[in-house]
């Protein structure tokens, strides 16, 4: 097992955190552990040496290599179901009758494999019904991790992955490619427009204001400071009476935040 000493440890916790607002400062084992074999696979027998190349390279492309090794990308088809009745239930009648020119805007932040676009533009789809063709509901995906994304376009699953998804789903919204596989039918696919972003890169770019914002199991990776600039953040790129929705585990701090609370995980930018 090659050991990363203590000083290699700050140099490259303090690249994660300021870079990309991953705080590993405790995962020294998780760090060595998942690093190990890739380091020895590319002739590497010291993180010093490692993490000159990392630091150097202009690419970016060692910087992708060490972030799909650290950080993990689980995800399921039904995953915090809560969350997706709410957005069919609650939040798609309401912006229908609110929005005047069509345009819905759904944000995936940190989509990692990309069930969680594909499930909101099915239940988009689903929802709006006869009047799908008059809307503009894509979904903008965006993770961090070329590896997860690359996968998430070709939108193909193990069937193990889907074993919580209704028949009617099955049927109307995946193609079988093989005993073991499915793929989203391309009529979905194409709702969902997949993009690598750091959540940490300044202000957001966006020209026109979010209706809704996923951002699921992301924030279990930052410090309370990273995570309070985040929301932030999403907070001004959501139209008033815009809905945050985080994970299950995750909470946001209402003292520092302007967030009005809806339900568990569910928070909502109030109306001027």
């Amino acid at each position: 097992m090659i050991k990363i000493d203590d000083r290699d440890f700050k140099e490259f916790t303090g690249f994660l955190k300021q870079n990309f607002g991953i705080n590993m400062t405790k995962k020294r084992t998780l760090i060595e552990g998942r690093l190990n074999n890739y380091l020895l696979r590319n002739g590497y027998s010291d993180y010093s040496t490692y993490l000159k190349t990392l630091f150097e390279d202009p690419t970016g492309a060692e910087v992708n290599n060490v972030i799909n090794y650290l950080t993990t990308n689980y995800s399921f088809f039904m995953r915090e179901w809560d969350h997706f009745e709410f957005y069919k239930s609650a939040i798609l009648p309401e912006w229908k009758a609110k929005i005047t020119n069509y345009d819905l805007r759904v944000w995936s932040a940190g989509c990692s494999t990309g069930e969680e676009p594909y499930m909101l533009a099915i239940l988009t789809d689903e929802f709006f019904e006869s009047q799908r063709t008059m809307w503009d509901k894509k979904i903008l995906a965006t993770d961090i991790s070329e590896k997860v994304l690359a996968q998430a376009r070709r939108g193909v699953y193990d069937v193990s992955s889907l074993e919580k998804v209704s028949k009617k789903w099955i049927t109307n919204y995946f193609d079988r490619l093989d005993k073991n596989h499915y793929q989203v039918k391309e009529a979905i696919r194409n709702e969902v427009i997949y993009r690598r972003f750091n959540l940490m890169e300044g202000a957001f770019p966006f020209k026109k204001k979010f209706h809704v914002i996923f951002c699921r199991n992301v924030m279990i990776y930052f410090d309370m400071e990273t995570k309070q600039r985040l929301v932030q953040k999403y907070y001004d790129v959501l139209e008033n009476g815009g809905y945050l929705i985080v994970g299950q585990s995750e909470s946001i701090d209402r003292a520092t935040s302007r967030f009005v609370y809806v339900a568990p995980a569910i928070y909502k930018k109030p109306h001027k």
